[in-house]
């Protein structure tokens, strides 16, 4: 038989939807109708009820829910312990819950607790006890296990292809302005100049990591804990590569307890989401800045900006401005999901539906940055002039002054000596280098010529840097070239 078909990870079809409680609800009557209830002998409390159940939010998992069941009935016949008959009544009757969650017409249930309870409750009332076979050879605990680590894998691959459709923004945008002169800082002080290309392709490379890293942690992730039960196995005789296989898994999980209870894989793409998240908050710093009026090096279009309601003249970079401050809900996130997990002892314990709300909240903010960021970057536009100007101040060429000199045989302690005090005297007569006399730069050392003028220049000193990884023109558009056929062979 074919694989199931995993769906795309989508956002909640059903966000923050209330739950209320239908008859069938009330606690009194609970213990007739729950799937566990046989042993007790009083209903449960009805803030407990509220308290423990997680189907308001744990719904948004039903298609992996169903996918992992309708894998896990193809095994069930395959092993013996289902009819032909009776497996496709169950893939006929989850496929038909299916439809009615995607159109809104299935009704959930608090009494129920979560999607899995409620999904196999109603399977069971639509093709009768046939539908209460279907939990053989399976618990709750590797099936939420199977659950979320299929819905963490979607979300991944998502993630991955809005990364990649925001690099080749980034890749366009710096193909653009390959040329574009603006200064370099470090220390936000005027350092060197650069291109505005190349500084894009900076940005380019810390994305470029961030899929490296996701892919990494899918890697992990992308084992089967489906068949390890509570947390001990089953008697049952179970074809663990079977539904692995099944539900596009690269294998079984190896051992049962480990994998009802590992959230590892959660964390790590929380931590990767929150590397993530810094490099755009690392990015939106800098648009905040260079909007500003004290920079003006970019402008960006009105519909990703807000105004003031009381200043006419504010037109405010929100979206950035949103993007860094989501960062620190990231982070939370990752704190969370660390310290949910840093006193369990083996197997499955109940915090572990802790793990979902933050996990969920993570993977809707991290798609939601990027998307916002892959329509944003081509739409940046390049005040070129603001720029060029803003790299002549700072004696930004005062290291190519310094190398001149080196190449003219003078160490480069002297030389440094040298273009400090040559810096000093324009600072004096409010001069850039570039603008110096050669009889004024010659009161400095005789062993600047008139050749001096070439590297003084914001050209010269960004088509000198031309080796791999360096700001020329020249080798932001071999980096623009090399960087296309990587992203075209993902």
């Amino acid at each position: 038989m074919r694989p199931v078909q995993a769906p795309c990870y989508n956002p909640p079809l059903f966000p923050m939807q209330v739950i209320t409680m239908s008859q069938s609800d009330n606690p009194a009557r609970q213990n007739s109708h729950t799937l566990w209830g046989g042993r007790f002998s009083e209903p449960t409390d009805e803030f407990v009820q509220r308290f423990t159940a997680s189907v308001n939010f744990d719904q948004r998992m039903y298609n992996q829910d169903i996918n992992g069941s309708l894998a896990h009935a193809r095994m069930l016949e395959q092993a013996g312990i289902l009819t032909n008959v009776e497996c496709q009544a169950i893939i006929d009757g989850l496929e038909s819950i299916r439809a009615d969650i995607r159109d809104g017409k299935f009704s959930w249930s608090v009494a129920l607790e979560d999607v899995h309870m409620n999904i196999e409750s109603e399977l069971t009332k639509r093709i009768g006890p046939t539908g209460k076979k279907l939990h053989t050879g399976r618990s709750r605990n590797d099936q939420v296990a199977t659950d979320i680590r299929l819905f963490v894998r979607d979300a991944i691959d998502v993630l991955a292809s809005e990364l990649t459709r925001l690099q080749y923004a980034l890749v366009d945008l710096a193909e653009r302005e390959a040329a574009t002169i603006m200064p370099g800082f470090t220390h936000l002080q005027t350092a060197q100049p650069i291109t505005f290309g190349h500084h894009l392709m900076a940005w380019n490379e810390m994305l470029d990591r961030d899929y490296s890293r996701l892919l990494d942690c899918r890697k992990r992730l992308n084992v089967s804990p489906l068949g390890a039960a509570a947390l001990a196995g089953t008697s049952f005789p179970i074809d663990r590569h079977f539904t692995a296989g099944q539900l596009g898994f690269d294998m079984p999980s190896r051992n049962s307890l480990d994998s009802v209870s590992d959230r590892d894989f959660a964390i790590e793409l929380a931590a990767c989401g929150s590397l993530l998240m810094t490099h755009l908050s690392r990015f939106s710093e800098e648009l905040v800045l260079w909007t500003s009026t004290q920079f003006d090096f970019i402008d960006l279009p009105d519909r990703f900006c807000t105004g003031s309601s009381i200043m006419p003249q504010k037109k405010n970079p929100d979206v950035p401005e949103l993007v860094r401050g989501k960062t620190g809900r990231v982070n939370g996130h990752l704190i969370a999901l660390l310290t949910l997990m840093k006193s369990q002892p083996l197997a499955y314990n109940k915090d572990n539906q802790e793990d979902k709300e933050p996990l969920f909240d993570l993977l809707d903010t991290l798609l939601d940055c990027v998307k916002a960021y892959a329509d944003m970057v081509p739409a940046i536009t390049a005040k070129k002039e603001n720029m060029y100007l803003a790299a002549k101040k700072g004696y930004a060429t005062a290291t190519d002054l310094a190398d001149y000199l080196v190449k003219k045989d003078m160490p480069f302690r002297d030389a440094h000596e040298v273009v400090g005090k040559t810096v000093a005297y324009g600072l004096q007569q409010n001069k850039d280098l570039s603008e110096l006399s050669l009889s004024e730069l010659r009161q400095f050392s005789d062993s600047i010529t008139e050749d001096v003028f070439e590297v003084l220049t914001l050209e010269g000193s960004v088509g000198a840097r031309n080796h791999i990884g360096g700001t020329a023109p020249q080798q932001v558009l071999a980096a623009v070239a090399n960087y296309r056929i990587l992203l075209q062979q993902r």
